[in-house]
């Protein structure tokens, strides 16, 4: 997939420096002493930057800020506020007073806003352990959240321990995010790195990620995304996916994801839908130059997702997959298995392409898996097809 030039317009775009004022939540009254509450200070800040006619800036000088739930709504007057972070922007600690509010930092109906730097602390800890030893507990919160946004800029920012997802891209246009830094445990529940859905021309690059659970899911309705350079592991690998919870669901389009080094992940590039009726789909997919380090399932199809046997038991995947491409990927499988592809009984997977694939397991060749999938394998492919 050629990347588009509407990429780097947008790019150029939002990323020009601010012309017309500075704001410091220090003058809103923001305390950066990790326990003060500044939530209205940083609402107060974002009312007067969406009100201002020219680009405007946010700074958040060094220190540490607590803040409650924050919904940076727009439209605003003008196009272009860029929040600058040097400190820590933490959540709280008790995950009661977020709950299962879905959201912890939200922005809305906004263009054109870039976030620069600065480390985003979700203190998800007390959930997880929560989620761990009972059951009932609230779902949590999303740590930084963009919905119904266009041009968009994410870079240089730490987003560690977050309740639920640290990152969101929903219902978006023209978004990057580059040099971003995820960090939570291994064993975290629903912590998803990066998740986009709805979205169309969203840019992932030079991104580390450390999760416990996806480093970058892909949702329906996502068209024209590249992910390119990411470190990914601990994890559950980048997946498409799941897909076809919904019987009325759009499909995803037009994916490149290159240049990602897989280490001790559960899955390395993966396409999920559920068994059940769908008429969602996925088409025109790129997997190229990947490493796989210790990963359980490299190379990825699974349409009977089935959580908890509930609600899909004995049906099928309406999901229709074809045109996907692994070109390049390389390295070793945790498992014998290191191709799987598990399509759907009443729509197989069609146009799977293989080339210059070697994934090992334990120093010996791997195994390839196959059902209902169709296509072709050019070059040296080990395992060998099973296509």
């Amino acid at each position: 997939m050629e990347k588009p030039m509407h990429f780097l317009l947008s790019f150029l775009f939002i990323v020009l420096p601010s012309a017309q004022g500075d704001y410091s939540i220090l003058d809103f009254g923001a305390k950066p002493d990790g326990v003060t509450d500044s939530t209205k200070s940083f609402l107060s800040a974002w009312a007067t930057a969406c009100a201002s006619a020219g680009p405007t800036t946010i700074y958040v000088p060094p220190g540490s800020y607590l803040l409650g739930q924050t919904v940076f709504a727009g439209p605003c007057k003008n196009n272009g506020i860029t929040i600058r972070v040097d400190g820590t922007l933490v959540a709280p600690a008790n995950y009661e007073s977020l709950g299962s509010s879905g959201h912890w930092l939200f922005f809305n109906d906004v263009q054109g806003v870039s976030v620069h730097g600065g480390t985003f602390d979700g203190r998800g800890s007390g959930l997880w352990a929560c989620k761990a030893s009972s059951g009932n507990c609230p779902a949590g919160a999303e740590s930084l959240t963009f919905n119904n946004a266009k041009d968009i800029l994410i870079s240089g920012l730490t987003s560690m321990n977050s309740k639920l997802y640290h990152i969101v891209i929903d219902g978006c246009a023209n978004v990057i995010v580059q040099g971003v830094k995820i960090v939570a445990p291994g064993n975290s529940p629903n912590t998803d790195g990066i998740h986009v859905q709805q979205s169309t021309g969203v840019t992932i690059t030079g991104t580390s990620i450390k999760t416990g659970d996806d480093c970058i899911s892909v949702g329906p309705g996502t068209m024209n995304l590249w992910v390119e350079n990411i470190a990914c592991g601990p994890g559950h690998g980048i997946s498409i996916g799941s897909l076809g919870k919904e019987l009325n669901e759009a499909g995803v389009q037009n994916v490149t994801v290159k240049t990602v080094v897989f280490t001790g992940t559960e899955n390395g590039l993966r396409i999920k839908s559920w068994g059940r009726p769908s008429n969602g789909f996925v088409k025109g997919v790129t997997f190229e130059h990947a490493v796989m380090q210790n990963v359980q399932n490299p190379i990825i199809i699974d349409q009977n997702y089935c959580p908890h046997q509930e609600d899909c038991p004995d049906q099928n995947s309406g999901v229709k997959i074809s045109e996907v491409t692994y070109n390049d990927i390389h390295g070793s499988s945790a498992t014998q298995v290191a191709v799987k592809f598990d399509c759907s009984t009443t729509h197989p997977c069609s146009g799977i392409g293989l080339q210059d694939v070697k994934l090992t397991y334990k120093n010996q060749p791997s195994q390839s898996s196959c059902m209902n999938a169709d296509g072709n394998a050019s070059g040296f492919v080990v395992p060998p097809s099973c296509l």
